[in-house]
């Protein structure tokens, strides 16, 4: 094995899923630096963690190799837990690589001394994601764009705070990103904005949120037609929300949606979550259905209860791939909304998560038949608090 890793294996797949495997995070830096330090031939590594606490932390390794440990290595794959360990991956460690495809569990700060102004004339594709709000956006993530002078692709998943300013749509991102691209001939997006005002000491501040249509015509002058755009044309409690993606939707996870989302075609997305300081509403989520054909994960954070209760009995809705649904600290409209199956149907539920006392409360005690169809498949029920199961409760998830 080490003969074919060291002369001939070029290219490598590594997927640890640290939920069965118990691996130090340490230990995953040792092996990703192992495989690249002695795999000469090696131009295409990807290097995953199937878990949703921790990615790889490599940023440390600076300190211990600060020459390059690959030469041949041309494309990367790879999900980090800090914007640092990024910095790390363009610090001439890897000095051949051209094709960076890189998720980061949460843009902060940078704390290194990573130089974040160099420019990375060898990088050709670049595709960024992260998995939470990220409020450095202007000071970390543009600066590092600016570096990459030759990048002919490029691909961002993000969500940005901002306050005191705007959403970002297309003037912006070619003012300050795509302009420094001379070579760029895709590109490919979702970009989400909020924009939280909450702290702001002078109330005498004014800020002009631009419509959906200012949006999307400030991406087609700039050459981008395929876009759409959903987004608050006015601050509510001084908050405002932005989604402006490229088309057809490339990716599987649509984050952080809102209820002024106006519907479109998803056919990849398997994995939704929303939240709002306004109700969902039974239309939306029927919008959603359609939508989003083939959703498999909704999360919902909304403690605010629906106003329009009577629209529930006009359609029924069918989620027909859902199998984990994400209930916990909503209102409990939201619980009746989808375990009710007068409103919806969710044959393929297996997963949920949700508060004891509300799932109590919606079941009357596990004995309401109108929410029993939609919980006799669940097989795995998370309410982070002990109790004990009643008869009543073991008749009503028999799949536990």
């Amino acid at each position: 094995m080490l003969h074919l890793l060291t002369n001939q294996i070029t290219h490598i797949i590594v997927d640890i899923n640290i939920e069965n495997v118990a691996i130090p995070i340490r230990n995953e830096a040792d092996i990703f630096v192992i495989i690249l330090l002695i795999s000469k031939r090696l131009s295409d590594l990807t290097f995953l963690q199937k878990s949703s606490e921790e990615y790889l932390t490599i940023s440390f390794l600076n300190i211990l190799y600060r020459n390059s440990f690959s030469s041949t290595l041309t494309k990367l794959t790879i999900n980090v837990n800090s914007f640092d360990d990024c910095l790390y991956l363009f610090n001439g460690c890897l000095e051949s690589l051209s094709t960076l495809i890189i998720r980061i569990k949460k843009i902060t700060r940078s704390l290194s001394e990573i130089d974040n102004t160099k420019k990375l004339l060898k990088l050709k594709h670049f595709s960024l994601a992260t998995d939470f709000y990220t409020s450095c956006y202007d000071t970390e993530v543009v600066p590092l764009l600016r570096r990459m002078l030759n990048l002919e692709e490029l691909t961002l998943f993000l969500s940005v705070v901002r306050s005191k300013s705007t959403y970002i749509d297309g003037n912006q991102l070619y003012d300050k990103v795509l302009n420094y691209m001379s070579q760029l001939n895709k590109f490919i997006f979702n970009i989400h904005t909020r924009i939280m005002n909450d702290f702001i000491i002078n109330n005498n501040i004014k800020i002009d949120l631009p419509s959906n249509d200012d949006i999307r015509n400030s991406f087609i002058k700039r050459g981008f037609k395929s876009i759409d755009t959903c987004a608050d044309d006015k601050l509510i409690n001084n908050r405002g929300n932005c989604h402006v993606y490229s088309l057809p939707y490339q990716f599987n996870e649509f984050l952080f949606m809102n209820s002024c989302f106006q519907g479109g075609k998803f056919d990849k997305v398997r994995l939704l979550t929303m939240f709002d300081i306004r109700p969902f509403e039974h239309e939306l989520f029927k919008i959603i259905s359609q939508d989003f054909p083939f959703l498999q994960q909704l999360h919902i954070c909304n403690n605010h209860r629906q106003i329009n209760e009577h629209h529930h009995s006009s359609t029924l809705i069918t989620f027909n791939y859902l199998f984990k649904l994400h209930l916990y600290a909503v209102h409990k409209d939201y619980v009746i909304q989808f375990l009710s199956d007068k409103n919806t149907r969710l044959p393929c539920l297996t997963n949920l998560i949700i508060e004891y006392k509300t799932l109590v409360a919606v079941t009357n005690n596990f004995t309401n038949d109108a929410t029993r169809l939609n919980c006799s498949k669940i097989k795995y029920l998370v309410t982070y608090e002990p109790f004990v199961r009643s008869q009543n409760f073991v008749a009503y998830f028999p799949s536990l």
